[in-house]
């Protein structure tokens, strides 16, 4: 779980930034917990998340090894990918290339890849602006790096310092019902 230990106590149900999560999977990954046992010690509270990646976009950070980087406009999932490139690595199809001192790897447009080969055909005549693609063509699929540097997207300590005075009018309501 990624950690964060905040003094105080907090509710952060809905004070997340909307552009960082697109899905309510997201938020129910999300997990709080009260310190209070101790009398003479002020209550804490840990914020943290059953996604391990998490901490990386919270703090930021470096991603080393040899990352494959699917040439998309928009997202595919990492299962996905998988299998379209075991899939063009199996049938012999698949092969890096070294352009401009990036290391792709591309794919020739035959017909038994055709429908992995789908979404990045696409992208290619979007960037390209060809009308279509040619059989034997080849095709880009994802570009190799060594090493990818992530800014700090998500600031959850901000997240719950946002919700404290709300918190606190809540607590001082209910203290004042006791």
């Amino acid at each position: 779980m990624s950690k964060t230990l905040l003094c105080g106590c907090a509710c952060v149900e809905g004070s997340f930034d909307q552009r960082f999560h697109k899905r309510a999977s997201f938020i129910a990954s999300m997990g709080i917990k009260v310190f209070d046992k101790k009398a003479d010690e002020l209550p804490a509270l840990w914020v943290g998340s059953r996604i391990p990646w998490l901490g990386i976009h919270a703090q930021g950070g470096t991603v080393r090894g040899n990352l494959l980087i699917p040439l998309l406009p928009g997202r595919i999932g990492p299962k996905r990918f998988k299998a379209v490139i075991d899939g063009l690595m199996r049938s012999g199809n698949a092969f890096f290339v070294e352009k401009n001192g990036r290391v792709l790897l591309m794919a020739e447009n035959i017909r038994e890849n055709a429908a992995p080969l789908a979404r990045f055909k696409r992208a290619e005549r979007g960037r390209t602006g060809a009308k279509q693609i040619k059989r034997g063509q080849e095709v880009p699929i994802a570009v190799l790096v060594r090493r990818v540097d992530l800014k700090r997207r998500l600031n959850l300590a901000a997240g719950v310092q946002r919700a404290l005075p709300g918190l606190a009018r809540v607590i001082e309501r209910e203290l004042r019902r006791l």
